[in-house]
């Protein structure tokens, strides 16, 4: 097959060159590309291989975009047998090309998406599905601006004697706590040193990683990351700080945990997505224009993310473990209600300057694939503005108790019906990429119920 010249993805191969100058001691690259439940999927080629990434592209199964959460193929996504689960070319994402932090022998990493042979994007491909939807608002004048929430566990590699995860020991003197030690500023010395290099991890990729905090559960963190005015990139973000993060606990001998809820009775852990707007000026459209009123496209956006929320579900809480995450007083929303400086809300307008105006979206938990919820968010804030669609009345107060609508589904099984049936969510996605997701959705579901868990035999093999 011939070289596509230029690249679909805009990559140029003068920045694989510079690279290559600028680091001498990289011997190897991860390539990485995201499927429908984000997780990272790829190869690792040696030094020699990069320039023929950036001139050629390289070689990909189509079936990788059609596996499920532990990497098996899913026939329901047409992407496997129906295609003779064919090659297609993975071309690198320009600006993504870092060394890896720590690693030996030195490696890099480079972020790729998925087209077919001819350079038309895979549109199964999570990356492109936020895309469309960044190109669809530029064709308007519109340009979504943000920055995802880190929330997660650092864990023992060792569970406790009655099976259950408990929290890591500090790495620094082995100190143990089994208190939620929110906002403990001493507490997170005991992690300092973990931390300390993951900050390094984020700076040689290009990330700017923020404030830490001790979270809301014994052995949960947060990190932020500074504000995009490119949504691509604050997904891209995301994704690589929970590479980071990952590798970094497993050097410390501990475990970082994405799962939405991996303790019982405790909080889980959620992926916040601040979004904006901005004009061709830069200027903030979410501002309010006159003092003491709302403005109206930041109602009608909110408007239009209510409006779809229940259908959207499944994007934001993807899997098994996500739905343990919402309960009643637990800072995981359960209503889709809206409301300004009030964490019990699905849509938080934060306090702040006018300026910086921005709806934080709290829904999703941090198993959740950035690129799908940012795909699907945008999509739902254009029909609010399209529509003007009227977000009804603010939620002042305890959000738990009011603005309950029966709208929202009340597990995964109905979340993944109503995604099944949405014609938003296959407008939000496309065709292809709402195809790809429900599928593997529903085959998970199939795996999940067709297991029978401990609890099952704890409550019921000598009792019934």
């Amino acid at each position: 097959m011939s070289t596509l010249t230029p690249s679909p993805s805009g990559s140029v191969a003068a920045e694989a060159l510079a690279f290559l100058d600028a680091h001498p001691e990289i011997e190897a690259v991860d390539i990485v590309l995201h499927d429908s439940n984000g997780v990272g999927r790829g190869k690792i080629i040696r030094r020699h291989e990069l320039m023929a990434l950036y001139t050629s592209g390289r070689h990909m199964p189509i079936s990788i975009l059609g596996l499920d959460i532990c990497g098996e193929d899913v026939d329901e996504t047409d992407l496997i047998w129906d295609t003779g689960d064919q090659d297609l070319r993975a071309w690198p994402i320009p600006g993504t090309l870092a060394p890896l932090h720590g690693t030996m022998p030195p490696r890099g990493e480079v972020l790729m998406s998925l087209y077919s042979l001819d350079g038309q994007p895979m549109t199964s491909d999570p990356r492109h599905a936020l895309q469309r939807q960044v190109d669809a608002m530029a064709a308007e004048g519109l340009y979504p601006a943000g920055a995802f929430e880190l929330e997660f566990f650092l864990l023992a590699n060792d569970r406790d004697a009655d099976g259950k995860m408990r929290p890591a020991n500090a790495v620094l003197d082995g100190r143990r706590s089994d208190k939620t030690e929110v906002y403990s500023v001493d507490h997170l010395h005991g992690m300092e040193p973990l931390f300390s290099e993951v900050y390094a991890g984020a700076a040689k990729a290009g990330i700017n990683a923020e404030t830490v905090i001790s979270e809301y559960a014994p052995g949960q963190y947060e990190m932020t990351l500074h504000y995009r005015t490119d949504i691509m990139r604050a997904a891209d973000d995301l994704v690589r700080l929970k590479r980071i993060v990952r590798l970094t606990a497993r050097r410390f001998g501990v475990t970082a945990c994405f799962m939405s809820k991996p303790m019982e009775k405790q909080a889980g852990s959620g992926m916040h997505f601040h979004v904006s707007l901005q004009n061709t000026s830069g200027a903030n459209l979410f501002a309010e224009t006159s003092e003491g009123e709302w403005n109206d496209m930041l109602l009608h956006a909110i408007g239009g993310m209510r409006a779809t929320m229940g259908e959207s579900m499944l994007v934001f809480a993807p899997h098994a473990n996500s739905w343990r995450r919402f309960a009643n007083k637990s800072y995981a929303p359960i209503t889709n209600s809206w409301g300004v400086n009030n964490r019990s809300v699905a849509l938080r307008v934060p306090a702040g300057p006018v300026a910086a105006r921005r709806i934080e979206h709290r829904l999703a938990g941090v198993d959740a694939n950035p690129y799908l919820v940012g795909a699907t968010v945008l999509a739902a804030i254009s029909d609010g503005l399209e529509h003007k669609i009227d977000p009804g009345p603010e939620t002042s107060g305890n959000g738990y108790e009011t603005g309950i609508d029966g709208s929202m589904p009340g597990d995964w099984h109905s979340a993944i019906k109503a995604a099944q049936d949405s014609g938003f969510l296959k407008q939000a996605l496309g065709p292809d990429m709402h195809r790809t997701f429900t599928a593997v959705k529903a085959a998970e579901y199939a795996r999940v119920a067709n297991t029978i868990p401990d609890v099952d035999y704890h409550l019921y093999l000598h009792t019934v």
